[in-house]
């Protein structure tokens, strides 16, 4: 049976070993290009942007069908907002 101080201690050498793993891979390959830097930063913004988008497009539409303000479309937008939030968080975490 794992302690939790054992838990602590195998995910702190996780963490150092991934570190580590890292950084002998970046003196291998050296700095990333520019411009894979950009294209990672619009990436991430249209993986935010774009379930914004579809939330306000569906939201619209429910709030005409249903004959409510801007009830479903404030919602839908702000879930897209934090799906879109979510995607970019997984995206910069697989680089």
């Amino acid at each position: 049976m794992m302690t939790e101080r054992d838990k602590n201690k195998k995910e702190m050498e996780d963490a150092v070993r991934l570190r580590l793993r890292r950084h002998e891979e970046w003196q291998r390959t050296g700095e990333r290009p520019l411009w894979h830097s950009l294209s990672m930063i619009g990436s991430i913004g249209w993986l935010i942007v774009i379930p914004m988008l579809i939330g306000a497009v569906l939201g619209r539409w429910l709030d005409e069908y249903f004959g409510a303000s801007i009830f479903w479309s404030g919602a839908l937008i702000m879930l897209g907002a934090v799906l879109g939030g979510y995607l970019a968080w997984q995206r910069v975490r697989e680089e």
